[in-house]
C-alpha cells in the first residue's frame, strides 16, 4: 500500500498517478469533501470483486459512483427525466447523489441487481478533481468496514484495510458531516431515501 500525501505543488500529478492506478484495476483511498471514499473503477469486475470483499459489504447493497461532468452519465444510465436534469443544474457539483435507470451492461456490483445506478458530481475536493482528470465513473462507497463509522483520515483507512489497498491519498482530515442526500429520480415522482446534506425542503423549490 502507497500513501501519498496531496497538496496544490504536485496536485496535478498525484491526480494523473491516481486515475493511471484506476486504469490498472487497483483500489484507493481518497478524500471527498465529507469523508474519505474507497475507488476502484467502474468496469473493473475484479477489483468491484475486491471492493465488497475488503469492506466486507453485503452484495445486496448497490455501490454509488462519482462523475466528472455530465455526460459521462451516457456510460452508465439507461435514461433520464426533466426532474432528474433540473436537479443536477441546482445541486451539482455538490452533495445529491441521484438513482436513475442502469444501462444493461452496467456491472452486478455497481446495481446490486436492482437496475439502478447511483451517481453524482462531487463537491470541491480531490474526488471531483479526480473525476474530472480520470473521465470515467469511480466507485465512491465511504471508507469503512460495513457498519464502522466513516474514515475522515488517512490513519483510520489504514486502521480499517491496510495492505487490502493499493494508494491512499493523504489530503489531511476532511469536514466530515453529513452524507450526500440520495434521491430516486427513475419515476415521475422524486423518492428521497436519505436525507444529507441537502435537506428536503431545498428539493420542492
Amino acid at each position: 500500500m502507497l500513501r501519498i500525501k496531496v497538496n496544490e505543488l504536485n496536485l496535478e500529478q498525484v491526480l494523473h498517478y491516481t486515475a493511471d492506478m484506476l486504469k490498472k484495476g487497483g483500489i484507493i483511498a481518497y478524500p471527498t469533501e465529507t469523508f474519505y471514499g474507497l475507488g476502484a473503477k467502474f468496469d473493473m469486475e475484479d477489483s468491484l470483486k475486491k471492493l465488497y470483499d475488503i469492506k466486507q459489504r453485503p452484495e445486496e447493497k448497490a455501490m454509488p459512483l462519482i462523475i466528472g461532468n455530465k455526460e459521462l452519465l451516457t456510460v452508465i444510465t439507461a435514461s433520464m427525466n426533466k426532474t432528474a436534469v433540473s436537479l443536477m443544474d441546482r445541486f451539482w457539483p455538490g452533495p445529491l447523489t441521484l438513482i436513475f435507470p442502469a444501462k444493461e451492461n452496467l456491472s452486478e456490483y455497481i446495481t446490486a441487481g436492482t437496475h439502478k445506478v447511483a451517481v453524482r458530481i462531487p463537491g470541491e475536493s480531490f474526488a471531483l478533481y479526480l473525476a474530472i482528470t480520470a473521465s470515467f465513473p469511480i466507485t465512491a462507497t465511504s471508507a469503512n468496514l460495513s457498519g464502522t463509522s466513516p474514515a475522515q483520515d488517512a490513519e483510520t483507512v489504514i486502521r480499517y484495510f491496510g495492505d487490502k489497498i493499493d494508494l491512499i491519498i493523504d489530503g489531511g482530515t476532511t469536514s466530515g458531516g453529513l452524507p450526500s442526500t440520495i434521491i430516486d429520480v427513475t419515476g415521475d415522482e422524486i423518492k428521497m431515501l436519505r436525507e444529507g446534506a441537502v435537506k428536503k425542503e431545498l428539493l420542492k423549490h
